[in-house]
């Protein structure tokens, strides 16, 4: 398995332009049952596509796998590839999720966004999406959400 990764154990160069070829996946071994799998990363880093300011935010993705599971350090490579690109905060997270949901098919995601105070607002978006049995868990929770 590990053989096909391009780099979990190895040196690899960081890009600073988005790149969402470098995601990678594994195979669940437990997809016989639902399970959530949380990430969170609070280094993420993209700029103002308007003034070119730097945006600060921690990410936060939760999903239930069906037959893959994102490999983490391609998850962080691909983070890290939002550092130069100029991009609204709710683009950031429909992105996310978007290239989440390609390369994952995933029960249900959801994907938030707590970016830093600038000008004395935090922008806090959410997205999420569930198909099948949790579509309408989907609904719910993104209509609870506070």
């Amino acid at each position: 398995m590990s053989e096909a990764l391009k780099n979990l154990g190895k040196v690899s160069a960081y890009v600073y332009d988005y790149f969402p070829e470098v995601l990678e996946v594994i195979p669940n071994r437990n997809a016989n049952r639902n399970y959530f799998v949380r990430l969170t990363s609070d280094e993420f880093t993209c700029v103002c596509p308007v003034t070119g300011q730097p945006d600060y935010a921690t990410i936060k993705i939760m999903y239930i796998p069906d037959e893959k599971l994102v490999e983490s350090k391609s998850l962080k490579l691909y983070l890290t590839s939002f550092r130069n690109v100029g991009i609204f905060h709710e683009d950031v997270v429909n992105k996310i999720s978007d290239d989440l949901i390609k390369i994952l098919n995933p029960r249900y995601i959801e994907v938030e966004g707590f970016f830093k105070v600038r000008g004395g607002i935090s922008i806090e978006p959410f997205v999420n999406f569930g198909r099948g049995e949790f579509e309408e868990f989907a609904s719910k929770r993104l209509l609870e959400k506070k």
